[in-house]
């Protein structure tokens, strides 16, 4: 594990796995939904229902998920008799990811929660934003670059957006 001192703050890399993961994910998925609507030039207020919705049901679901990863990691270990995987808690990482998945997952959400116009266009620069900030912040436990990482998770996120965007354009053209 990298161990990095800044200043009084000892920043550890012992559950970046589920941070990167998790926020990662927040903002993709909670983004989908507003790039969707977005593209089906739908009411702004299925994205905060769709939104909030997806947050909440799709972060506990990557707790979950998380949690019978490790869980069914560690049983396999002990049925097979292999060395057992790191000293984390799957409860632990399980917490890790939702509170990564709903911290940054939300911030798409801003301009929707906040009434800030231009709607789409705010939520876009609070998204990118997000994504960069997310992918930096890996550097204080790694050896990269903080604008390479954040620029590569900007870059993964907005392809996944893009996705997510031209979907519901397409979608809705044939409605």
């Amino acid at each position: 594990m990298v161990r990095l001192f800044r200043g009084d703050i000892e920043a550890t890399g012992e559950y970046i796995a589920e941070i990167i993961y998790g926020a990662n994910d927040g903002i993709v998925t909670t983004f989908a939904v507003v790039s969707g609507v977005a593209g089906a030039a739908l009411d702004p207020t299925i994205v905060l229902i769709l939104g909030l919705a997806n947050l909440l049901a799709d972060g506990f679901s990557m707790g979950m998920s998380n949690f019978l990863s490790r869980r069914s990691e560690r049983d396999y270990h002990s049925a097979t008799g292999g060395p057992e995987p790191g000293g984390k808690a799957p409860s632990q990482t399980a917490l890790a990811t939702f509170l990564a998945f709903v911290a940054a997952g939300w911030l798409p959400l801003i301009p929707y929660i906040l009434g800030l116009d231009p709607l789409f266009p705010l939520s876009i620069a609070f998204t990118a934003a997000a994504f960069f900030a997310v992918g930096a912040s890996r550097s204080l436990v790694t050896d990269r670059s903080w604008t390479y990482n954040g620029l590569e998770m900007l870059v993964v996120g907005m392809v996944a957006a893009a996705v997510a965007f031209v979907t519901g354009r397409t979608v809705a053209g044939f409605a």
